[in-house]
């Protein structure tokens, strides 16, 4: 079941980024929505689900993108398997570990990404330093809030059945 939670979560990246993916910020994209999914994929199901969930992310990516099919794949193969380690070797709960990380897997994915691209010769991107920190930056609140809202989620609803429950019992 979370397998398939996981693949309708990158699906939904996918929808996501390419409807909002016109919006730039000093070269970059504002968000991208399908590395803040491999990246709490890869914190809540650990490294060798983090390398897969990238692996499969990035490709999709790279295909409905113009560019090389593979570089964004292997960057958000990377990703998602070295924040799996982070996941498993420090304690990732609160909202702080969980901006910096983020934010870290962020700026490595922009080096990995953007690297390859420079090695191979293909496209230069400058120094897009306020692009990536502004990416970022968007990238760990909107994980940090995402985070939040589904661990939240399933206690609401047992506290709203709890609630309903009560409110019967007390009608009888």
């Amino acid at each position: 079941m979370k397998i398939a939670g996981a693949a309708a979560a990158i699906a939904l990246a996918l929808v996501l980024q390419t409807t909002i993916g016109q919006m730039l910020v000093r070269g970059t994209a504002a968000l991208d929505l399908v590395l803040v999914v491999v990246v709490y994929i890869a914190l809540t199901m650990g490294p060798a689900t983090g390398l897969v969930a990238g692996s499969v992310a990035g490709l999709a990516q790279d295909a409905l993108a113009s560019g090389i099919i593979g570089i964004g794949g292997l960057a958000n193969t990377v990703v998602g398997y070295v924040i799996g380690l982070v996941g498993t070797q420090f304690i990732v709960a609160k909202a702080i570990p969980r901006f910096v990380v983020f934010a870290a897997a962020t700026v490595l994915h922009a080096v990995i990404f953007m690297g390859t691209y420079e090695l191979l010769g293909v496209r230069h991107f400058g120094v897009p330093v306020g692009g990536v920190l502004s990416q970022a930056a968007a990238n760990a609140l909107v994980g940090v809030v995402g985070f939040q809202v589904i661990e939240t989620f399933p206690g609401f609803l047992e506290r709203r059945a709890a609630n309903r429950g009560s409110r019967m019992r007390r009608r009888l």
